[in-house]
């Protein structure tokens, strides 16, 4: 780890930390060895070392780092503690991010014990209270010692559930079989299974009903199509909700078989019209997602009202590719309440309400929607602002923080021991205990002064990932310096003037990509500040004329720049100029933005919509995100008035004439 791009000085981590242990450092104890230790210590738990992390932990008394080799040590042996030992343990922890996570797992253990009675007394001291797994045992606590009706409430958590599990699966079998959980429940649970690809979740779903079932959902997962052409399956019990699943995983496959299967004569019959909406609802996203000139088709057979609200933003989405703006407005105005309330759909909602000639209440309801999103906060607020014809500046800056309030946050021990931990390389660790103490170890948060007091503690200690993202917790206060920092500036303007790339757009990814983390390394294998594949990093080295570029220098801050800037700047060219779809091609490669641009011949984009329709979610998400940070950069940058719009222009398929260039781009 490269201690320089998280503190500046240890001076400043010493005064961090001796705010919260003075006795520890005024002995004189040897802070790297135990610093060491305690690195050591990690492995260990990671390994389920019980006996080095039970011998070492006497030698951490007192350090910044006890309470979480406390924490280690009692979690690998959670499973064979006694409650007293658990008691003692949560006690002598009290108030600490460690105590509230180490009840979190014990809340999951009283849970699968069927313990309710202790659940019941611990349940009420959780304060993150974020697990999903134990909000539902704290469900089946109330209504296994109280007999409450939670059935709704499950609903809510369960349904949103990505992956099966024995909390939320268990009390809704338990539900089943007491007969307060209906069928439809169960198989609107197996429905979004079977769609998001996840068996598990769609065979728990049908075993509470009937476990029984479990045989068949597994045969329609592997072969749908033998399944509904089978000439008995419309004779079996329960074949309406087989069959939905079976056309739902077919859709999975390939929307317009589904659609032909769908629209058979024996399925028209016995399906439910709520059950038709919902398949057309899978088969429309489906198409949607694959940007098929037939979704929008898809999606008009069904109701919207009966659709999920995950089929009915891509109903939105591809309605706006085709144009169809009164669409647009009937599938955002089903959407659940909070979904339609995303500045997303605000937008275009209001975007839809103006298309409407001669309604003059509807154009004024467009300038009320659009007038209550329009801001800097995001990307279609920026949108909204413009719309509303004004040009984007940097809000002004809150007061300055008093010493006093800067001293708080110093003393704060959540805080001191996240950086510590990241300073040292425990920085997964570090991150959980900031995001804890500033957001959910009192109920709502910090406030917003205290959130800027904070955001300035990790600005200062150039923890910027923590800089940025506590500063954008702040809902009246706004300190665009905070949220868009500018770290190794003299790197960044030297590399993009000799190149011709415009700075903003740099800073823009970076912040997107890295957070500014110099060592950062994604799960994928990309490194460094601009997030580079060694593959990518090793053809781009050779277009630069880093001849002898290797692998291990991708996290040299330098090198990462001339590379990262050199490989956006030739996606750039490639794309002539659109940073909407050289962004996707930096984030997706560029062969996909290539295919979604659209064939010779059809249609353009305002590449607002374009980026809306983008199939990924992360890089539908990193498209906007890139594209608005650069333009709040470049008003920081120039200190002038800025438009968001200019720099997303347009998207439509190359010019027939032009040369195509790029090709070879990894």
């Amino acid at each position: 780890m490269q201690f320089s791009a998280i503190l500046t000085s240890v001076a400043l981590c010493g005064a961090l930390m001796s705010t919260t242990t003075p006795s520890a450092y005024a002995q004189g104890r040897d802070i790297s060895r135990l610093d060491e230790t305690i690195l050591d210590l990690s492995q260990a738990y990671k390994n389920r070392d019980k006996k080095r992390l039970a011998a070492a932990l006497p030698t951490l008394r007192g350090h910044t780092l006890e309470p979480w080799a406390a924490y280690w040590d009692m979690s690998a042996r959670l499973d064979d503690a006694s409650k007293s030992d658990i008691q003692d343990y949560l006690n002598r922890y009290t108030g600490t991010y460690q105590e509230d996570r180490l009840r979190a797992e014990w809340l999951l253990q009283l849970g699968r014990a069927r313990d309710w009675d202790t659940f019941s007394r611990e349940y009420p001291l959780y304060r993150m209270n974020d697990d999903r797994s134990v909000r539902c045992y704290a469900l089946w606590a109330d209504y296994s010692t109280r007999g409450t009706d939670v059935t709704a409430a499950l609903e809510s958590v369960w349904w949103g559930l990505k992956e099966a599990d024995d909390a939320c699966g268990g009390l809704a079998t338990q539900l089943a079989k007491d007969k307060k959980l209906s069928a439809h429940s169960a198989w609107i649970r197996a429905r979004l299974g079977m769609e998001n690809d996840r068996l598990r979740v769609a065979t728990q779903a049908a075993a509470a009903l009937d476990p029984d079932y479990v045989k068949t959902i597994n045969t329609i997962y592997n072969t749908p199509a033998k399944y509904l052409n089978d000439k008995v399956t419309a004779l079996r019990p329960q074949t309406r909700e087989f069959v939905s699943l079976a056309i739902i995983r077919l859709a999975d496959l390939n929307a317009q078989d589904a659609a032909e299967e769908v629209d058979k004569l024996r399925w028209k019959a016995q399906l439910t019209q709520e059950e038709r909406s919902w398949i057309w609802g899978v088969i429309g996203k489906r198409a949607a997602q694959k940007l098929s000139d037939d979704a929008p088709g898809y999606f008009a057979k069904g109701q919207f009202s009966q659709m999920h609200e995950d089929h009915l933003a891509w109903a939105a989405r591809a309605a706006l590719r085709a144009g169809r703006w009164s669409q647009v407005a009937d599938a955002i105005a089903a959407m659940p309440e909070a979904l339609r309330n995303d500045p997303t759909w605000v937008y275009w909602r209001a975007r839809a309400l103006a298309r409407r000639t001669n309604v003059e209440s509807a154009k004024m309801e467009s300038q009320a929607l659009l007038e209550s999103i329009a801001g800097t906060k995001g990307f279609y607020e920026m949108l909204a602002l413009e719309d509303l014809g004004q040009k984007i500046v940097t809000p002004p800056k809150p007061a300055p923080l008093t010493a006093e309030e800067k001293d708080q946050a110093k003393k704060n021990p959540g805080l001191v021991r996240a950086l510590y931990a990241i300073n040292i390389g425990l920085r997964s660790d570090g991150v959980r205990e900031w995001n804890y103490t500033t957001n959910l170890h009192n109920r709502g948060g910090l406030d917003d002064r205290s959130l800027l007091a904070a955001a300035d503690l990790a600005c200062r200690a150039e923890v910027w990932d923590r800089c940025i993202n506590t500063s954008e917790r702040t809902k009246g206060m706004v300190d665009m310096d905070q949220r868009y920092p500018m770290p190794h500036k003299a790197a960044v303007l030297a590399r993009t003037q000799l190149i011709g790339l415009e700075p903003a757009y740099v800073y823009g990814l970076i912040r997107q990509e890295s957070r500014f983390i110099t060592d950062a390394k994604s799960v994928v294998g990309a490194a460094g500040l601009m997030q580079v594949m060694p593959a990518t990093a090793k053809w781009t080295a050779k277009k630069i004329g880093l001849n002898d570029f290797q692998g291990h220098q991708i996290t040299d801050r330098d090198t990462n720049i001339a590379i990262g800037t050199g490989y956006l700047k030739l996606v750039l060219d490639s794309f002539n100029g659109s940073m909407p779809m050289a962004a996707a091609a930096y984030n997706a490669g560029p062969g996909r933005p290539r295919a979604w641009r659209g064939q010779a011949g059809g249609p353009t984009w305002e590449a607002a919509i374009w980026a809306e329709n983008v199939p990924f979610t992360e890089t539908r998400d990193y498209v906007k995100k890139v594209l608005a940070n650069t333009t709040l950069y470049a008003a920081l940058i120039t200190g002038q008035p800025q438009s968001l719009k200019a720099r997303l222009g347009v998207v439509g398929p190359r010019d027939a004439g032009a040369s195509e260039t790029g090709l070879d781009l990894p």
